[in-house]
């Protein structure tokens, strides 16, 4: 068992966190609203702290899943930044989902420290983070990587790494592009289904068993089909990821032009509300 740090007790943070301490790691926990913190410790157990240094200091690794590229950085980066904690060998790995590009830089600014960096961005959102069954994809340095992999899989069922640092941002990008078209065309067929007075659920029950079967269609297509959204992964979240994922596609020359669309679907589905909505509801736009 390790002694780690965990910085951002959000939706995702703080369940995964408290997997770690349930799996016997003694962990030390930090988050902006020091609140979360405290009531975190208070149901964990472990440790809190007032800035990212200070939970780093004498960890072995320091986990983090934060907002994007902006907050990455200011809890790493400066004087109270986590980096200014680590001891020299220790591993930062980054749950963020961010660019490949801040991935990069802080894993030369780690490098340059002798610290190590992992960039292992999740799938598998708030349920899977509170079931202890995310997917993680990994960037890094493979020897690195073999020694922080038993504490991902606290809560973790799936981790690899998928090559050099940004490789597991990248991996992420191409995650969020297939769950954007998988989205929109199962929104279309409930959204058919339902105009040619079917029996939407019946319809689901059977055509999931053949090839057009998937986890959105099997977790989402009832919930889709009632126009329930409130849980879940955010629309602002997806948006977020989709804004990343198209830069570097402009960047790297990639074509994209179904992920460029949904993208301004959603943007739809914000002005209807529905900022904080489960990403299913790319339904409510065809149906409301």
């Amino acid at each position: 068992m390790a002694k780690v740090a965990f910085l951002g007790l959000g939706v995702m943070g703080s369940p995964m966190a408290g997997h770690l301490a349930a799996k016997g790691h003694a962990v030390t926990v930090y988050n902006r609203t020091t609140a979360k913190s405290e009531a975190w410790v208070a149901a964990n157990g472990g440790a809190s702290a007032l800035t990212p240094r200070e939970a780093a200091a004498g960890n072995a690794i320091v986990f983090a899943c934060v907002g994007n590229d902006d907050d990455l950085r200011q809890v790493v980066l400066g004087e109270d930044g986590a980096f200014a904690g680590m001891a020299p060998g220790s591993v930062f790995v980054d749950h963020t989902t961010a660019s490949a590009e801040v991935a990069r830089e802080l894993a030369g600014t780690a490098d340059a420290g002798g610290l190590r960096f992992v960039d292992a961005p999740v799938s598998g959102g708030q349920a899977g983070a509170e079931a202890g069954t995310l997917t993680v994809m990994c960037g890094g340095d493979p020897a690195t990587y073999a020694e922080v992999e038993p504490a991902i899989l606290a809560y973790a069922r799936a981790s690899r790494l998928m090559g050099p640092s940004g490789s597991g941002q990248l991996t992420k990008m191409v995650n969020q592009i297939a769950i954007a078209g998988v989205v929109q065309g199962l929104s279309e067929a409930i959204h058919f289904a339902k105009r040619a007075e079917l029996d939407v659920e019946a319809v689901l029950d059977v055509i999931s068993k053949g090839a057009a079967g998937s986890w959105q269609m099997e977790n989402r297509g009832k919930t889709m089909n009632a126009e329930h959204f409130d849980f879940g992964f955010a629309v602002e979240w997806m948006r977020k990821d989709l804004g990343i994922l198209l830069t570097e596609g402009r960047r790297n020359g990639a074509r994209l032009p179904v992920t460029a669309l949904v993208d301004q679907f959603y943007a739809e589905v914000e002005a209807m509300g529905g900022r904080r909505w489960d990403t299913s509801s790319l339904i409510a736009r065809l149906e409301r």
